[in-house]
């Protein structure tokens, strides 16, 4: 079999053209691919508490301490005492913080725009099937393997 013929060629190709995009875009606003995922993930207006921020990205949680320590030097984001459970810390983006997750969703958006104006409803339809197919394979291979499927495993 040819690797232009499996899967994970496919899938890894394009994410890494993906990631390149959104990484230049980034890069021309002083941040990374990662930190816009973070602050996508962080609420305008609540905050949001420090420990939910790293299970929704799929990180280890000291790979999300280091970036937030580089948010908060870049001005992006501030910390505070969650009010309801003193011993957690809730996370706040700043102006900066909001104007760049802004940036971020704009570009997720404009690419799926983009990707809609040439791949019809049907075929994304399909494409979704087929990715919850793949992921349920994965799921399956972990979990024959005693990997926790929900346990990151991946620093960034």
């Amino acid at each position: 079999m040819k690797r232009e013929e499996t899967v994970d060629y496919h899938i890894k190709s394009a994410w890494h053209a993906i990631s390149r995009m959104y990484n230049q875009q980034a890069a021309e606003e002083g941040f990374t691919t990662a930190i816009g995922f973070v602050l996508i993930n962080i609420n305008s207006t609540e905050g949001t508490p420090a420990t939910k921020i790293a299970p929704k990205l799929g990180l280890e949680t000291r790979s999300l301490t280091r970036m937030l320590k580089t948010m908060e030097e870049k001005g992006m984001i501030y910390k505070m005492p969650d009010p309801v459970d003193k011993r957690s810390v809730r996370i706040f983006l700043t102006d900066e913080g909001k104007r760049k997750k802004q940036i971020s969703v704009n570009t997720i958006r404009e690419f799926n725009e983009q990707v809609r104006e040439i791949v019809s409803e049907e075929e994304l339809q399909d494409f979704f099937k087929v990715f919850e197919k793949i992921q349920l394979v994965i799921d399956q291979v972990q979990t024959a393997k005693g990997i926790d499927v929900n346990k990151p495993i991946f620093e960034l």
